[in-house]
Order: C-alpha cells, then structure tokens, then sequence
C-alpha cells in the first residue's frame, strides 16, 4: 500500500473514532439526564441530547408542570454548553423556577441561582434583572414595622447593589422606588420604638432613636410624627429649649398635619412661661 492510501486510511480510522467518542458521549449524556439524581426519569434522544437549543426547549416545556424535571434539561444545557446563549436563559429559568415557589427554601435557593448567574456571565444584557431577582427574594418575606426587620436590611442592600452596578439598567428605576420604600419601612420601625421609650417616659432612649430617622431616613413619609415626638421628649425630659425647633420645623413643613395643632400648643406653653 503506497504512502498516499495509507494515509486516507487514517485519515478514516481517525474520522471513525471520533464520531464513535462523540456519540459515546452523547450516550453517556443521555443516561446521566435519564437516571439523575434517582429521583427522575427522563429519555431524550440523541439529537436533543446535542442541541443546546433543543435541550433548552425541553425543559422550558416542563418548566411550569414539573419544574424538577425541567431543571435536569436546563442543567444539561449548563454543563454541556456553559458558552452557549441558552446557558444563559437556562441558568435563568432555573432560578425563576425557584423563585415562582415564593417559599423560604425556594427563595434562599433562588438568590443562590441568581447570583451564580451573574457570577458565570458578569456583561451579560440580564445581569441587572438577575441582581434585581436577588433583592426580590428577600423584599418578598419583608415583615410589617414593629416586627424584625432583617429582609428589609438584606433587600434595601442588594437593591442599592442594582443602582450602583447597573445605574442606566431598567432595574435600576425599579430598584429606586423598592429603596425609598424599604427605608421608609426601617424608618417606621425606629419610629415605633421611639414612641415606645416616650410613651413609657424613657425621654434619652426616645430621642436617641427618633434623631436616627433624622440622620438616615430624610425622606421618611411620617416624619411630621418625628419632629412631634422629638419635640415633646425633650419638653418633657425639661430640655425645653432644644424641643423648639422640632415644634418649629413640624408647623413650618406640615402645616396641615394633625400633630401641628399640638407643637403651636407647646409654643404656646414655652412662650407664657417665659413671662
């Protein structure tokens, strides 16, 4: 056999081997999809097994109906084709399959897949939306004011990494509004135990608490009620001539509030003791 023939030869042995590997590969793909995690079973053919876009589309199909099955597709599509587009959309689908739950697990898991996407594709068009899904998780199990406010911290932070990370996203204007609202929660929280200590007369601890919402929630929607409590914790507390500005501020800033009826009161006390 000359040199020339020898060659072809191996050229399709070489050939051979390959799509034999290749289709080994896939085999053991198919297996791995069809006995993971003992727990489902799914067939697929060859051809789907090979397509990321194909995969993908299986498991968005399932997505809604059995969503454990589904994200065995997805995380194929993940680890067979981690460069691909559908990689992406299918990490994506996997946490949003979580998320829908809306139960504690499925949320912690679902930040988890949320921030492991924008850890796998940091410039991906979706990075936004998926640091805005992760402030979601904890802005969804938020508690009323007067009860513990730690979602509330853990959300107004991941909200603020939106604005910061992503400031002309779309999920940056939405990430604003939840910002304003989550600092208008802890505001409401500080507030009620501010009248707490005022109400049972520890005057120190109220104003204490009461000036934090001044130095960190400027733009609390009750403050009317802060200047008003601040105002009278110090009157009380026979510090009268640091409670005057407080009165001042809420008359001049919320002339139509309930409370400014009561801060003229108190001017109006000050005054005819200065006599």
């Amino acid at each position: 056999m000359d040199k020339k023939a020898l060659f072809f030869l191996r050229e399709k042995q070489n050939n051979t081997m390959k799509k034999l590997s290749l289709a080994l590969t896939i085999s053991l793909l198919c297996l791995m999809i069809s006995f993971g995690c003992g727990k489902k079973t799914t067939e697929i053919s060859l051809e789907v097994a090979s397509s990321d876009e194909a995969l993908f589309k299986l498991g968005e199909k399932f997505i809604k109906k059995d969503p454990e099955k589904a994200r065995l597709y997805l995380r194929q599509v993940i680890d067979s084709f981690p460069k691909s587009f559908y990689a992406q959309q299918a990490k994506l689908a996997i946490a949003d399959s979580y998320y829908r739950k809306r139960d504690e697990g499925s949320m912690i898991l679902a930040a988890s897949e949320y921030s492991e996407f924008i850890s796998l594709f940091p410039y991906s068009p979706s990075a936004p939306l998926a640091q805005h899904q992760i402030a979601m998780t904890f802005y969804r199990k938020v508690l009323k004011p007067g009860r513990d406010q730690t979602k509330t911290k853990q959300a107004l932070a991941e909200f603020k990494k939106v604005v910061t990370n992503y400031p002309l996203s779309e999920e940056a204007k939405s990430a604003q509004e939840k910002i304003l609202d989550c600092e208008d929660r802890l505001a409401e929280h500080t507030l009620h135990i501010g009248v707490h200590y005022y109400r049972v007369k520890a005057y120190n601890a109220a104003t204490s608490r009461l000036s934090e919402i001044l130095t960190n929630f400027p733009n609390f929607s009750k403050m009317d009620m802060v200047y008003y409590y601040l105002g009278d914790s110090y009157y009380k507390a026979t510090l009268v001539e640091q409670s005057i500005p407080y009165f001042t501020k809420l008359i001049t800033d919320f002339p139509q509030s309930k409370l400014a009826k009561k801060a003229t009161a108190r001017l109006e006390e000050i005054e005819t003791k200065k006599k």
